[in-house]
């Protein structure tokens, strides 16, 4: 019996994992509780599903839908695109100032005592060594 099913929601739903997908929907709402558009006939819960998408007694829109929402895991809202363009124009006069008053402040800078640079000079008591390069030949 469940193959003259399918066959029967194949003509409502062309794509046979399509079917698998809302036939599964439905039998767990039908577990859930849901009511019934066909007779049940002995049969269990994905029969009656691919009967009811069968037979058209459920819209099978609503039952995509409704499959779509459950698998989804973050809903995005859409904005119209002139909201967002306000939003982005007025953060950015925003910022403008921000940036502004930072580039007119003058820049933190140390000596090079402070941040223990080594020049070249030696002190009065310490010889002139020259380092040797261990990678060069003599």
């Amino acid at each position: 019996m469940a193959r003259v099913t399918v066959e029967d929601c194949v003509e409502r739903v062309p794509n046979r994992f399509e079917i698998v997908l809302l036939a599964a929907r439905r039998s767990r709402a039908i577990a859930a509780g849901s009511m019934l558009t066909v007779d049940r006939d002995n049969d269990k819960n994905p029969v009656v599903s691919l009967r009811e998408i069968g037979d058209g007694t459920i819209d099978v829109d609503e039952l995509k839908s409704s499959l779509v929402h459950s698998l989804q895991r973050r809903v995005e809202v859409d904005e119209p695109e002139e909201d967002n363009m306000a939003a982005l124009m007025s953060s950015s006069n925003e910022w403008a100032g921000v940036i502004r008053e930072n580039s007119e402040a003058e820049p933190e800078s140390f000596s090079a005592d402070e941040v223990g640079a080594v020049t070249g000079e030696t002190s009065e008591g310490e010889a002139d060594d020259e380092t040797e390069d261990p990678f060069t030949e003599s």
